[in-house]
């Protein structure tokens, strides 16, 4: 469409530029004024007239006082006889001076050429279109099978991505490093009876390094690394998704040793069987030639494929058997240690002020993927950016983690006195009761400034990375989402809104804890409720009831003596400390934010 309108665009200023060119040629040197042919003729038998050029039906009539005049003629009769036949005198009209002028020769050929051939152009203009339009459908059309994957080509100007660049990840950079080991030394391992690897599956959390990883193993091999997206492959019409994989196939066995990445492969590695289309579905198709081609009847060795994933259970079971996925590489979310090293590697492009220390950020970022940790940097530099600071500190990247956490700060969102007052002493519930009982994470900031939909928060991390929860430790976190509901109704004698968010998730691990994790002391340690995997556009999960209308009323019976619990535990906390619940509570309502050191200073 673009081409398109260039052309007709074009076209139109070269007719335009033509007749601009005809009315050049046409109009006289000036204008003078417009005369009728009777005044004409009277001025002729008057013996005014010095000259009269004639050009076509023109008359330019000149005076004899060189004023200038303008008349037509009737077409097809000559201008002397036509002045005769208005009652001109033949002798005057002899004794003026009269000259025929003839049209040039361009202009006679375009006058006459274009009227003729103007038509023809556009036609040809058309015609010249649709076969250009048809030929590039036909061209799209052989080419709708054709492989979308890219090499991937060392990047000019740019910073080669390796091993190095890519923090913590230790076990999955050693896995895919063996892959390039093997490619740079085959006979290394052949010579021990080894077969390299068909293919490597990147399992883990968004944001855990996948693609970055995939990245790197593209620099570091000395060999071709084809990249190409599970989406690419699938299309409307059956069939071509199978032609793209052996066109890819095909293109790495030319260039073998080779490395084919695959990101998000169960977009077509879905499990089969879906129930709509059978064996004519389009994936599932691409999913057939996915397996033929990585372990089929002719496979070729030297063909190695990277594929990523953050959902490993919908895949295809043929799909992960060894001959084709012989290896699982599991990338979790990093430790503190490999939070810091994130963070090294991404403020090395960012100016940070002197005394940051990245591992109290790395300590406060409990659960953080990598690319979590890039965004909060981002976050930090662009709040640094508009206090119009030279140098990113480390009170920006505090904010920037509660900006990632809990969203933006709402300060236009003000509060009554009362409601004011209420949300205080809801956090102070939190923050006392968090920090009175055992098994609990320290308390880092306590506030009443709105961020996201939280009209208060109150910030607790671990000191160390926790990969076990005990019985104790859940009792004790439920006592502390208890706290700001206990401390609303003891104060006010009432309880508001703002503890819907504190039962829900109370509620929710209470319910795990009986049912999940085996902590009931009456039910004992078995797990309740099934999980059902619906084969039905994929492969979804979902719970269904496997016990008993009596068990169920045990496991609610459960659930409320764990929440009575925790509800008891906060009550005699604030009972208990009730003057330090006031101090807290009223600090907060002068200074809206309660940092670390200034909380423990303040209840001693």
């Amino acid at each position: 469409m673009k081409r398109f309108i260039r052309n007709i665009v074009i076209v139109f200023f070269i007719l335009l530029g033509a007749a601009g060119l005809v009315a050049v040629f046409q109009l006289p040197d000036d204008k003078p004024s417009e005369a009728a042919l009777s005044e004409v003729v009277g001025k002729i038998n008057r013996g005014e007239i010095k000259e009269i050029s004639v050009n076509g039906d023109n008359l330019a009539i000149t005076l004899t006082d060189n004023k200038k005049l303008f008349a037509k003629k009737e077409p097809g009769v000559s201008a002397f006889e036509t002045l005769v036949n208005l009652g001109a005198e033949k002798d005057k009209l002899s004794a003026a001076n009269i000259r025929i002028k003839e049209d040039s020769g361009a202009m006679a050929i375009l006058s006459t050429v274009l009227p003729v051939v103007l038509p023809f152009l556009l036609i040809i203009l058309i015609f010249w279109f649709m076969f250009s339009q048809a030929q590039k459908g036909s061209m799209q059309a052989m080419s709708f099978g054709r492989t979308k994957a890219r090499l991937a080509n060392q990047s000019e100007g740019k910073k080669n991505l390796t091993f190095k660049d890519v923090a913590g990840l230790t076990e999955a950079k050693e896995e895919v490093s063996e892959v390039v080991e093997f490619l740079k030394e085959p006979k290394k391992f052949q010579k021990l009876g080894a077969r390299i690897p068909r293919g490597i599956l990147l399992v883990g959390s968004p944001g855990t390094g996948k693609t970055l990883l995939a990245k790197a193993v593209a620099n570091e091999a000395s060999v071709p690394f084809y990249f190409v997206s599970g989406s690419e492959f699938v299309e409307m019409f059956v069939g071509v998704g199978a032609n793209r994989v052996r066109d890819t196939f095909e293109l790495a066995k030319k260039t073998s040793p080779s490395i084919i990445f695959i990101d998000e492969i169960d977009a077509v590695g879905r499990h089969r069987g879906a129930g709509l289309g059978g064996g004519h579905d389009e994936r599932e198709q691409t999913l057939n030639q996915i397996l033929v081609e990585m372990d089929g009847f002719d496979t070729d060795d030297a063909v190695i494929v990277i594929a990523a994933t953050n959902r490993p259970d919908i895949l295809d079971p043929a799909l992960l058997r060894p001959g084709r996925f012989d290896r699982r590489v599991v990338l979790d979310e990093p430790s503190m240690n490999d939070r810091e090293a994130i963070l090294q590697i991404h403020a090395q492009t960012k100016p940070l002020a002197k005394g940051v220390n990245l591992k109290l950020v790395a300590e406060r970022t409990p659960g953080f993927s990598g690319a979590d940790l890039a965004n909060l940097l981002n976050e930090a530099a662009i709040l640094a950016a508009r206090s119009n600071q030279k140098e990113i500190t480390q009170e920006n990247i505090f904010q920037a983690i509660e900006k990632v956490i809990l969203g933006p700060e709402r300060r236009s969102h003000i509060f009554s006195k009362k409601e004011k007052e209420i949300t205080a002493y809801h956090e102070a519930g939190h923050a006392l009761v968090a920090i009175s009982l055992p098994h609990t994470d320290p308390v880092h900031k306590v506030s009443i400034v709105s961020r996201g939909r939280a009209g208060g928060y109150t910030l607790k991390l671990p000191t160390e990375d926790k990969h076990l929860r005990s019985k104790p430790e859940f009792e004790s976190e439920l006592a502390v989402l208890f706290g700001g509901y206990v401390s609303e109704k003891t104060i006010f004698k009432n309880v508001t809104t703002g503890a819907s968010n504190d039962l829900r998730v109370a509620s929710d691990l209470a319910r795990k804890m009986v049912t999940q994790y085996g902590m009931s002391d009456t039910l004992g340690p078995i797990t309740f409720g099934e999980k059902d995997e619906l084969i039905f556009l994929g492969k979804e999960i979902s719970s269904t009831k496997n016990y008993s209308e009596t068990i169920a009323f045990q496991i609610d019976q459960e659930v409320k003596k764990l929440v009575s619990g925790a509800l008891a535990s906060a009550k005699k906390v604030l009972e208990a400390k009730m003057d330090i619940l006031h101090k807290i509570a009223q600090e907060l309502i002068a200074k809206e934010t309660l940092e670390q050191k200034e909380f423990y200073a303040l209840i001693g």
